[in-house]
This record gives C-alpha cells, sequence and structure tokens, in this order.
C-alpha cells in the first residue's frame, strides 16, 4: 500500500487526504451516538454534511442542532477545522508536532497545497496557519 502511495502525484494526494476525510466524517455523522433520539438521518445526508463541511461550503442538508447530538455536532466542527485548515495542513501540523521531519515529497505537497513559490520556509508557515 504505501508503495503504492509513493507512486501519487501530490495532487492526487490530496485528493485522497480529502476523499478519505469526507468519508471517515459521514460515517461519524451517521453513527447513533452523533444522531438524536428519534430522528432518522440517511447516509446520503451524512455525506453531504460531510462533504459540505470539509469543503467549506455552509450547505447542510439536515438542520444540526435538530438532528446531532453535542458529538455529532462536534464531528461536525472538526470537519469544518479541519477543511478551513486543510487537510493536508493539518497532517503536517501532527508531523510536525510529533517532531518528524518531513521529506522532500511531503514539502512539495505542502507547497501545491499551499500554493507556495519555494520550500523555504514551509515549517514556520505550518505552525503559523496551525496557531
Amino acid at each position: 500500500m504505501t508503495a503504492q502511495i509513493k507512486r501519487l502525484t501530490p495532487a492526487q494526494i490530496i485528493t485522497l487526504g480529502f476523499a478519505l476525510l469526507i468519508l471517515i466524517g459521514s460515517i461519524l455523522l451517521s453513527l447513533p451516538i452523533s444522531v438524536q433520539d428519534g430522528v432518522e438521518l440517511k447516509y446520503i445526508d451524512a455525506l453531504y454534511t460531510s462533504t459540505s463541511a470539509v469543503c467549506v461550503t455552509g450547505l447542510i442538508a439536515v438542520d444540526a442542532g435538530d438532528t446531532f447530538t453535542p458529538i455529532g455536532q462536534f464531528f461536525l466542527a472538526m470537519l469544518i477545522q479541519f477543511g478551513g485548515l486543510g487537510v493536508t495542513t493539518v497532517g503536517a501540523g501532527v508531523i510536525i508536532a510529533m517532531g518528524k521531519k518531513i521529506n522532500l515529497k511531503g514539502r512539495t505537497l505542502i507547497r501545491e497545497t499551499l500554493n507556495v513559490g519555494s520550500g523555504k520556509g514551509l515549517v514556520i508557515l505550518i505552525r503559523k496557519v496551525i496557531m
């Protein structure tokens, strides 16, 4: 699996990251602990809500306050936060927080995601964005 990921272009990795976050978010929003008692949430509505949150469009198929429990609202808020900061930025921030170095492919991915011309100061930029 990691050999296949290494062959992906930065654009494909970014797309895969967004798709995985949207999928995980839709599953979390569909969990019984995320939905108010007596409310039926179709998976397509959870998927749409997750996609909208990650892409920060502000569109929603259901009323968040009436549909989701506080845990579901927390999941929704985290999806909005990850989408707003950017999947790549959050991932790079976690790597930096763990004290690991970002390799050349990772730096290229960050540069393309943030639309930065050079690779200089990327770690500082990631820290500032997350702060």
